[in-house]
């Protein structure tokens, strides 16, 4: 087992790692922008913003709005399920975050660009928050590790999302939230098996479920065989969001735990 590594699928992304100097910091007026939704996120119409656990550093090429006392970072929806899940739910956009100080498990993590705003959220004031951050790719991982460099709490883990047996030591007390991004066959039997062994009891767990990575099978029917997959394991769905606009062809199923292990 090594501690060194990302989520599972590893998508391009540019830019990758932390960007210092040139940077877009927007909004000459120094407010913040839209409304709040917690302390560590606003949103407006187009996008939700984190408080930056990092100052003065873009991780992906995001806008920085610089205030009183810190930073705001633009959290792109088109590039982000959680962020285009916050515009599209119908219910409260901030039942689907984690918490300032929350343990979670992010599936899938890439090359950090919704992993670093869901570490501001868990780590927001000092918190001591921790993503362990889950991926297949060494070339994700590598990312992971630099971001990891600045950001205390983020734990990037090389490893298979359907193997967690290799890296389960990295988390080793359940997590409030869980978020599982991983394109490929069988998805919600992942993340199924993922919120049993490592989802606390009544904790938050988000499945970005990819339609085309279930190939031969109508989506409207994979839909409903993956609420019933989830309901048998005991996961409330709260909710199904499609983000088409955003993410095409994507799904993103919301759940809660169980209240008892």
């Amino acid at each position: 087992m090594r501690r060194k590594g990302p989520g599972h699928s590893c998508r391009p992304s540019a830019p990758t790692g932390p960007h210092r100097g040139a940077l877009k910091v927007g909004g000459g007026s120094g407010r913040p922008p839209g409304r709040s939704l917690t302390e560590a996120v606003r949103l407006d119409r187009g996008s939700p913003w984190t408080w930056s656990a990092d100052p003065r550093t873009a991780v992906y090429g995001e806008t920085l709005r610089k205030v009183k006392g810190g930073e705001w970072r633009r959290w792109d929806p088109r590039r982000s399920k959680v962020a285009s899940g916050l515009l599209r739910t119908t219910g409260s956009p901030e039942r689907l975050l984690p918490v300032p100080g929350a343990n979670v498990l992010y599936l899938g993590a890439g090359h950090g660009t919704t992993v670093s705003h869901i570490h501001d959220i868990v780590c927001h004031g000092e918190a001591p928050g921790r993503v362990v951050a889950v991926d297949l790719s060494p070339r994700c991982l590598r990312d992971l590790t630099r971001l990891a460099h600045a950001r205390p709490g983020l734990v990037p883990v090389l490893g298979d999302a359907r193997r967690p047996a290799a890296w389960r030591a990295w988390l080793p007390r359940r997590a409030s939230w869980v978020f599982q991004d991983v394109a490929q066959a069988h998805q919600a039997s992942i993340f199924t098996s993922a919120c049993e062994r490592f989802l606390e009891p009544g904790g938050r767990g988000l499945l970005s479920l990819k339609v085309e990575s279930d190939r031969g099978t109508d989506a409207g029917a994979l839909r409903a065989s993956v609420e019933e997959e989830l309901a048998k394991a005991g996961l409330d769905v709260d909710e199904v969001i499609d983000l088409e606009g955003f993410e095409d062809d994507h799904l993103l199923f919301v759940v809660e735990g169980p209240d008892r292990a």
